[in-house]
């Protein structure tokens, strides 16, 4: 097997397939730091203190659906140790609060109802409980929440981790037994994904929604275990840490020059995930301070169009409910998404191309599905054309390369006609499950080359839109 074979020969599980169709969904942080104006919580919080009297699981499934968003995610347990479900594991519940109901449950079912995934948030680190730093000990313990979670509250697509390890109340820190909670996820939901410290989907790098230009999802094996260093994970809570740039160093972790010399290499997608606010937990100061509807769509189109998945955090207030200000926002970055792709340009376009092999007929790209795609003889015949009979606004182009069959595609370019000759307006490099490139320009002809590839390129959909 040559090199080329090798890096095309790497393909995901369906789970991460299903998780990276998801694309778009929510991170929702509730607990009692809510109520205390804290960012992470100490552990020492008393229940009496947790009431969010209109809590409605419903607002935010509407709120998030409203947007576009498939998914969410809820912190169960933050590092406070506090959790949204009565758990018969400690007293340090919602159970015990003013509240008493349970949240997880909920949300849960508000999710199933609504039609969108549910995922959980559990963190590893537990400032609250006496257990941690005893080690097996406490494994048990973070075992048995997983267990509740895992088989009381129907199917997770998600299970989230990150890497934070401080100190418990008795002054101790706990070496994780990463390997055994993996275990216990893939036993009682093996559909669901571990993000991002965990196999399935990796951390893109930062908190503030930055992304590479090239983001593959073949990397070399030994980048799953980074974000289990406690240095490059959630070491502190700062804006420089949530604001971290992605270094030069970690630009590129999956180029054919960079993978020829790695022994062992995973499919390993991207998550970017950002919060809504500046906080990850409500702050009634940040009322005015929701980010922009361009900033968050310019997030969108880096993350979803750059081959990974868009974790927008949305934290509820006192009250349990989303704040008006975010539902607002919310509403704006659906609006303008289901504006953008309404209308398919290449549906009323002719299509024709260079090459196509046999049973990969280039009609097979009208349709978004893995059932069908297009591949061409020859990687030297990878061409496309789209023709209309006037010329069309074009905003965006959509590009989706059948991903059950690998990562491919490490080239391409897509020029532009209008009553003129072709000329270049786009060249980039990764594509993965999907590439969104935003053109707005008028055009009776689009013409896409894919210039260098592992092996024949394999594209399942393209979509031309308005805009």
């Amino acid at each position: 097997m040559n090199l080329e074979q090798r890096l095309a020969s790497i393909h995901p599980h369906p789970r991460q397939i299903a998780w990276q169709e998801t694309e778009f969904y929510a991170f929702v942080h509730f607990t009692v730091n809510t109520f205390t104006d804290k960012e992470w919580g100490d552990g020492t919080e008393s229940p009496e203190i947790f009431n969010p009297i209109d809590f409605d699981a419903h607002q935010w499934v509407a709120a998030i659906k409203s947007a576009g968003m498939r998914g969410l995610v809820l912190t169960c347990k933050h590092h406070d140790g506090f959790c949204l479900w009565h758990s018969k594991l400690t007293r340090h519940t919602v159970e015990y609060s003013p509240f008493k109901r349970d949240i997880v449950k909920e949300t849960a079912d508000a999710c199933r109802e609504g039609g969108i995934k549910f995922g959980v948030y559990l963190s590893p680190w537990d400032r609250n409980s006496l257990l941690y730093g005893s080690g097996k000990p406490y494994d048990d313990y973070f075992c048995g929440q997983l267990e509740e979670l895992l088989t009381n509250y129907g199917e997770v697509f998600s299970v989230w981790f990150d890497g934070a390890c401080g100190e418990g109340p008795n002054g101790k820190k706990q070496y994780y037994d990463w390997e055994r909670y993996y275990s216990v996820i893939r036993r009682l939901q093996p559909n669901a994904c571990i993000s991002v410290c965990g196999p399935d989907v990796r951390w893109c790098g930062n908190e503030a929604g930055y992304t590479r230009p090239s983001e593959w999802s073949v990397v070399p094996l030994r980048t799953k275990d980074t974000e289990k260093v406690a240095s490059l994970s959630q070491h502190e809570d700062s804006d420089e840490f949530r604001q971290r740039k992605i270094f030069a160093w970690d630009q590129d972790l999956g180029s054919r020059e960079l993978l020829e010399n790695e022994p062992d290499l995973i499919w390993y997608p991207a998550e970017t995930n950002t919060s809504i606010r500046p906080g990850w937990f409500y702050h009634e100061y940040e009322d005015d301070k929701v980010r922009s509807l361009d900033d968050l769509m310019n997030v969108y189109y880096n993350s979803v169009g750059g081959n990974t998945a868009f974790l927008l955090n949305i934290p509820p207030a006192r009250n349990g409910l989303f704040h008006p200000n975010d539902v607002a926002r919310l509403k704006e970055i659906g609006d303008t998404l289901r504006k953008a792709f309404a209308v398919n340009l290449a549906d009323s376009a002719s299509l024709s191309a260079l090459s196509e092999a046999e049973g990969y007929e280039a009609e097979n790209l009208r349709k978004d599905s893995y059932e069908a795609c297009w591949m061409p003889k020859t990687k030297q015949d990878a061409g496309l054309t789209f023709e209309w009979s006037e010329p069309k606004k074009v905003g965006n182009i959509v590009i989706k390369e059948n991903i059950p069959t690998g990562q491919r595609v490490e080239e391409f370019v897509i020029e532009t006609r209008c009553g003129g000759e072709y000329k270049e307006a786009f060249r980039g490099t990764v594509i993965g499950h999907k590439r969104i490139v935003r053109l707005n320009e008028p055009a009776d002809g689009i013409r896409i080359r894919f210039t260098q590839s592992r092996c024949e390129p394999m594209i399942s959909f393209i979509g031309i839109y308005e805009g």
